[in-house]
């Protein structure tokens, strides 16, 4: 048998598979036009189950639950759910009021099609199911969705006559055809709406008849700010009336709405002060497109609109919701009736509990997973073994680099050797001070210095909050810091000269007060451009190269590991001239070794005696160390800071930043959006169509 007789059987006529309807056949090829996986059946099936109604024994879906089987859920628009059974009446393909299962997968099917919006649109407008759309027809199915106040259309203009010839003409529209006419069908309503207000014919209307145009074909598109001040379009320029050139220009703007997001995205997050103003609007479209996308008419309604009849000022992104967000609702408004609740004594210590606690648990997290690096070279404001052998010293030469180092502690020490001393580490990093503080006083600043429209942060305030994050550290930890040093430090030293190693306790009685304070001011040295540099690095590396809150975009755990790690690097290294000198004041000299006086004294000497590559000793081992340390650390941090009251600058999300529905809810929300343009009341007098059935067969792609 030849291979095309499989694809293409004979079917006899006496056949039980025969078609006996037009109907019936053309059900039955679009249900074979598409292969649909087994996984989507089941899909389909689920959500059909879950809505369906039992009626005489069988499943249907009534309006109701067709439009909760179909409908986005939190639709990021102001198409009301109600209004999605417009499209009830193209799945019900028998016109008894009710969705089969068959008549559902066939609707959805439908919907994975890359052209469902006008596909669906062309079937409501085919009533004779023929493929073909005649001048009847369009003129039919247009006046019967238009209400009785509704600003007439003319179907013997021009406009029309170029696609469908004149009324008593043959000329009929295919479907690319359709498509075409349905696009510019909007600018024809608008063209003859403004001619049959403008009645004496000047070229100007007044503002009520404005906005009536633009509820009647863009209503659903604006949010109710935005309607409310449409009359305020005749501001722009004297007379307060409103010109054709602006009632077009504004047209544009609704029309290209995503692009004016995407422009407005873009040019606020690369700006320096997170605003913009019309030239920078103007100036980023023009960067971003091949021709001028917006006249300046154009921007300056952006503008208007956006900053309520002040257009020359600069706007934040948050400035714009109310035009971008058909659902955009003003504070005061939203939140009228609910009352800030008082923030007690108690719920504040929790919160400042809370957040103390998770910086240290953080730090906590990042300290035990870099402590056998610091151990080899101290990487931290920790001294560890590189750095406090001394070069000039003959015979205490212990470790000839890293590795060696790592190999002598675990042949001598054991693997135990390289957890000496985590327990103070753990407390100055972890449940308290160091890291625990560190974050907090950084969010706290940062906080107070942001922009609360912006969430944008001058680079001094950055700076500024990061040194005093670390400044405000060393108070705490310096004292648990040289405690730490001397642990690690003496376990090799007891190795060596058969030492006996002593404890912590005996370490601070041996110090005193002042004692574990020593060597601070190499500390603050060292902490304060650490945490400053960190900080802001970090901040940028995050919305800058990571595009973190772009679009809606949050960052993945990669991503965050990376932006913390990379911060470390610099900062790491930068400071280790301080970190050598404060290990060096913080450690016990022994015999033979070279004493500090204080901070000047052992930068001079350490210059003098082992030349300018000694104030960097170990700083790749810092860099090692630092860097995954604070990756960890502030991934730990990121994540635990997501409570319930935490603070954050105002987002505006809408359809463009919104986790993506399923493409068949995403073509059925565009298929009623096509249907709405027509006039905001589309869909509401399908009763005037009688009982007639749509059609499913396939239509005619050109009227040739």
């Amino acid at each position: 048998m030849p291979s095309w007789s499989r694809l293409l059987p004979t079917i006899h006529c006496d056949s039980d598979s025969s078609p006996t309807s037009l109907t019936k056949s053309a059900l039955q090829s679009v249900r074979t036009a598409v292969a649909v996986p087994e996984n989507e059946l089941r899909r389909w099936r689920r959500t059909f189950d879950s809505n369906a109604k039992v009626i005489n024994g069988e499943k249907y879906l009534d309006t109701e639950s067709f439009v909760n089987a179909i409908a986005p859920k939190g639709d990021l628009t102001k198409i009301g759910r109600s209004q999605f059974a417009i499209l009830f009446r193209i799945a019900d393909t028998s016109r008894r009021g009710l969705v089969s299962w068959e008549d559902f997968t066939v609707f959805e099917t439908l919907l994975k099609r890359p052209d469902a919006e006008y596909w669906m649109a062309f079937q409501y407008f085919d009533v004779d199911h023929s493929g073909y759309i005649d001048y009847n027809e369009f003129k039919t199915v247009f006046s019967a969705n238009l209400g009785p106040d509704a600003i007439p259309f003319d179907f013997d203009c021009d406009w029309v006559k170029l696609y469908l010839g004149k009324k008593n003409g043959t000329h009929v529209l295919g479907y690319n055809e359709f498509t075409q006419l349905m696009k510019g069908l909007q600018g024809e309503r608008l063209r003859q709406a403004f001619k049959y207000l403008d009645t004496d014919e000047d070229g100007f209307i007044k503002p009520d008849e404005f906005k009536r145009i633009i509820l009647e074909i863009s209503g659903h598109k604006l949010s109710d700010a935005v309607i409310d001040r449409l009359p305020t379009l005749c501001t722009l320029t004297p007379g307060q009336r409103i010109s054709y050139s602006e009632v077009i220009a504004f047209h544009n703007v609704v029309r290209e709405m995503d692009m004016v997001e995407r422009i407005i995205r873009e040019a606020t997050a690369k700006s320096k002060d997170g605003r913009i103003d019309q030239t920078d609007f103007l100036n980023h479209a023009a960067s971003s497109s091949r021709y001028s996308l917006f006249t300046p008419m154009e921007a300056s309604i952006i503008f208007h609109f956006a900053g309520r009849g002040i257009p020359s000022q600069r706007l934040a992104l948050i400035d714009f919701a109310q035009l971008l967000d058909p659902r955009w609702r003003p504070p005061h408004e939203e939140f009228a009736e609910q009352k800030a609740p008082a923030i007690s004594l108690g719920k504040k210590f929790l919160m400042s509990t809370y957040s103390f606690v998770q910086g240290g648990f953080a730090g906590a997290v990042g300290a035990t997973i870099v402590y056998p690096i610091d151990m080899v070279k101290n990487t931290r404001p920790s001294a560890a073994r590189m750095q406090n052998q001394r070069s000039t010293v003959v015979g205490q030469l212990l470790y000839k680099n890293s590795i060696d180092c790592a190999k002598k502690i675990f042949r001598n020490e054991g693997f135990v050797g390289f957890y000496r001393g985590l327990g103070p580490q753990l407390i100055a990093s972890g449940v308290a001070p160091e890291k625990a503080i560190k974050l907090t006083v950084n969010d706290l600043i940062r906080a107070r210095a942001m922009d609360p429209e912006t969430g944008r942060i001058k680079i001094g305030w950055e700076l500024f909050a990061g040194g005093m994050a670390g400044g405000s550290q060393v108070i705490f930890t310096n004292p648990l810091e040289i405690v730490k040093i001397r642990l690690q430090v003496q376990g090799e030293a007891a190795k060596v000269e058969g030492a006996i190693a002593k404890g912590a306790v005996h370490i601070i009685r041996q110090l005193g007060i002042l004692g574990l304070y020593k060597g601070s001011t190499a500390c603050l040295l060292r902490d304060i451009p650490f945490s400053a540099i960190y900080f802001t690095a970090y901040s940028h590396l995050r919305k800058d190269v990571f595009q973190d809150g772009y679009n809606g975009k949050q960052l993945s755990f990669l991503e965050t590991l990376g932006a913390a790690a990379i911060a470390g690097m610099p900062a790491a290294y930068l400071t280790t001239p301080a970190d050598v000198v404060k290990t060096r004041l913080q450690v016990e000299a022994r015999k033979g070794q070279t004493h500090y006086s204080g901070l000047r004294d052992a930068f001079v000497k350490i210059y003098r005696e082992e030349g300018f590559r000694a104030l960097f000793k170990g700083g790749p081992a810092r860099v090692i160390r630092s860097s995954p340390q604070f990756g960890f650390t502030l991934l730990a941090y990121e994540t635990l800071k997501d409570y319930p009251w935490h603070d954050q600058p105002p987002k505006m999300q809408t359809a463009l930043t919104s986790r993506p529905d399923e493409m068949s809810k995403i073509r059925a929300r565009n298929a009623l959006k096509i249907l709405l343009d027509v006039h905001g009341d589309f869909g509401r007098r399908a009763a005037a169509f009688g009982g007639r059935p749509l059609s499913l067969s396939n239509p005619r792609l050109s009227s040739s």
